[in-house]
Parts: structure tokens; C-alpha cells; sequence
């Protein structure tokens, strides 16, 4: 029979229960046996912060889809749930490796073009093209890229998690108003799973989900999101509502790409440069800078839904829109200074700090000179090889 509401609530409430009692019993394992994310080197966190979150995560979703399928099996697509499952738990496996031990990026991206073309093979991926090679190539930098957002994104407590439940609950949308059962059960799934975990994540994390968490929500959510059918709305304007309900973790890998590779900066290296970084870097708390982008992240899902209602013309007026205010607060965030080249934005904040600071005792501004050293000073303190992606 078909999956409904009842199953989805069930996927929902499973997921969300199991994540959320098994990341405690993760957090006691990885205190005795000193599995722990140390700090040091480019990573920001001051004291040891536990792993194993992505454990909870992975168990919590894989034990809640497979006991609702089991108990009310899909209509069709079985043998392909299984396989994304398979596909996705390999896939936390590496990142758990990578945590533990530490992997090279050929292995780890070789690793996620397997689960790509494991997608494909279940009917989970692109289909916009005429020719099968295309839509595998497409689906492999869809998995690709959209995991490495993802995980990219995991650099501030409770900031990966709370995207990956609002992206979820947008695709658990998407999908059931357009009658994909099975991508709907699967989307409530992820929800509750981000959201089980997220309590135990929130800033100030007590553990933290590593590659492990990362690259499995990433995964499973670029997967949901190029399953999506969007049948009855125009093609043109139809392949811009899965980027618009990931478009958090894909707005902030495109800054950190483009400005890294603008100050000669490899895009593989850690860095406090991220959009959570640059907006409490002009001031703004980490609770707040995290909330500020969960509102980012219900406005994108929003516009996503919004989008999949319109018509061709109006649609491609919203997308334009929406393509002009990301490239405007791309702009705006690019202006942060946080790289060690940025001296002359480093500079002029500066005088404005110490104009400001001495205007209330001899009202004197600083010199030039003064200006320049605060400004080096600066510099060194935000050189991105003492700083951490997550």
C-alpha cells in the first residue's frame, strides 16, 4: 500500500526518538574511550568536544526507515531504499574513519562518487537529460558537491543539524504535495533525525556529529532532493527548487570557494570563513549568527514551495530575484574581513574602533602608523591556518 501520514509520523517520531537517545548513550562511549575532538591547529574549539554524534545520527535514521518499512512496506521502490540505505551508511562509516583516524580527499570524494552513482542506480538521481551518461555525471556532482556542502557547513554549534531538519522538512513538503510517498517518508525521517541530535548540539555543542553525521544527512538529503518529480511545473524553472531548498549549504560553499580562491587560499584548507564566521565577526553571538541562518534556510524552503506553484514567467522572475539577493549578500559577507590579505578593510575598521574608543578621552584619532601595526596584528590573529571547519 501506499505510504501516507500515518507512516510518515511514524518515520518522524522514530527517527527523532531513537537519534535523540542514542546521541547520549554515543556521548558516554566516546568520554570513556577518549574518542574526542581535540583542539589545536586551525580547529576553534577550546577544550575537547566529543565525536560520535554522526553514529547516533546514522543508527537512529537507518532504525526508524527500515522498521516503517518493514512494518508498512512502500507500494514500489523497496530494493532501492535499501540500497540508498546501504549507500548512506558506507558513507558515515568513511566519515567516522575520517574522524578517527583521518582520510586523504581523493579517498573521501572517491568515496562519495561511489554513493553518487549507488544513487542513480536507484532511480534517486537527475533525470533532466534524454541520455542516461549525462543525468550519471550530473547525479554524481549533485551527490558530490551537495554532501561536501553539508559537510562544509558543520563549522558552528548547531548549524549543520538545524539546516539539514529545515532543508528536510522543505523536501518532506515538496514531496507530498506532488505525491511522492516514499521521498516524503524519507525527508520526515531526516527531520527527526537533525532534529533528535540537534538538542545535544546546540551551542554549546556537548558532542559534535563529524564527518560521520555530516556526510550522511548530506547525502541523504542531495538524494531526496534530485528525486524530487516536479511534473506539473515548467523544466526551466523546476531544476531551481531542489538548490533553493538546499540553498544554505550551497550559498555558503560558493562564498567559501569564491573568496578562498580570491586570496590564493586552496578551497581544501580549514578557515573561519564561512558565513557563520563573517557574521559573528562583525559582533553578533554564535546562538544568534546560527538562528539568523535557520530564518535564511525557512525563507529559502519557503520561496522553494512558492516556486514549484508558478508559472513559467513568474517563476523565473522569482528565481532572478532570489539570484540577485544571494549575489548581493555574497557581496556584503566577502567584505568581512577574515583573511590575512584583507588589510585594507582590516585597516579601516580599525581607525573606526579606535576612533570611537578615543573620542570619550583625549579625542584624538590614531595615527597612520598605529593603524597599520593594529591592522597586521589583526591579520595574524584571523591568518585561517589557525582556524577550524568544524
Amino acid at each position: 500500500m501506499e505510504v501516507g501520514w500515518p507512516a510518515w509520523g511514524a518515520a518522524f517520531v522514530g527517527a527523532l526518538a531513537l537519534s535523540g537517545l542514542l546521541t547520549p548513550l554515543m556521548l558516554r562511549v566516546a568520554l570513556r574511550r577518549r574518542l574526542l575532538d581535540e583542539p589545536g591547529g586551525h580547529k576553534s574549539h577550546a577544550s575537547p568536544v566529543p565525536y560520535l554524534g554522526g553514529v547516533a545520527i546514522a543508527l537512529g535514521f537507518a532504525a526508524a526507515v527500515a522498521v516503517v518499512a518493514l512494518l508498512d512496506p512502500p507500494g514500489s521502490g523497496l530494493a532501492d531504499l535499501w540500497l540508498l540505505l546501504g549507500a548512506a551508511v558506507g558513507l558515515a562509516l568513511v566519515g567516522l574513519v575520517d574522524d578517527l583516524r583521518g582520510l586523504g580527499v581523493t579517498v573521501r570524494l572517491l568515496a562519495q562518487a561511489g554513493a553518487g552513482v549507488a544513487a542513480w542506480a536507484a532511480a534517486s538521481g537527475v533525470g533532466i537529460f534524454a541520455a542516461e551518461p549525462l543525468n550519471l555525471a550530473l547525479t554524481v556532482l549533485w551527490v558530490v558537491g551537495v554532501t561536501n556542502a553539508l559537510n562544509l557547513l558543520d563549522n558552528m554549534d548547531g548549524l549543520s543539524a538545524g539546516v539539514a531538519s529545515v532543508s528536510a522538512a522543505t523536501l518532506f513538503a515538496l514531496a507530498a504535495l506532488n505525491g511522492q510517498f516514499l521521498v516524503a517518508g524519507l525527508a520526515a525521517a531526516v527531520a527527526g533525525t537533525a532534529l533528535g541530535f540537534l538538542r545535544h548540539n546546540f551551542h554549546p555543542a556537548r558532542i559534535y556529529m563529524g564527518d560521520a553525521g555530516s556526510l550522511f544527512l548530506g547525502f541523504l538529503l542531495a538524494v531526496l532532493a534530485a528525486r524530487l518529480r516536479l511534473t506539473e511545473m515548467p523544466q526551466a524553472t523546476a531544476v531551481f527548487v531542489p538548490v533553493l531548498a538546499l540553498g544554505v549549504p550551497i550559498f555558503d560553499t560558493t562564498l567559501v570557494v569564491i573568496n578562498r580562491l580570491r586570496h590564493g587560499i586552496s578551497p581544501f584548507t580549514g578557515g573561519k570563513d564561512h558565513t557563520s564566521h563573517r557574521l559573528t565577526a562583525v559582533g553578533i553571538p554564535v546562538p544568534v549568527a546560527v538562528l539568523l541562518i535557520y530564518l535564511a534556510a525557512v525563507g529559502l524552503g519557503w520561496l522553494a514551495v512558492l516556486l514549484a506553484r508558478l508559472d513559467l514567467v513568474s517563476g523565473l522572475m522569482l528565481v532572478a530575484f532570489v539570484l540577485a539577493g544571494g549575489a548581493l549578500v555574497l557581496w556584503l559577507l566577502s567584505l568581512v574581513p577574515v583573511y590575512a590579505s584583507s588589510r585594507q578593510p582590516q585597516r579601516m575598521m580599525r581607525l573606526v574602533d579606535n576612533g570611537d574608543a578615543t573620542a570619550g578621552t583625549n579625542g584624538h584619532a590614531p595615527s597612520d602608523e598605529d593603524a597599520e601595526r593594529a591592522a597586521d596584528d589583526d591579520a595574524d590573529a584571523r591568518d585561517p591556518s589557525t582556524t577550524r571547519d568544524g
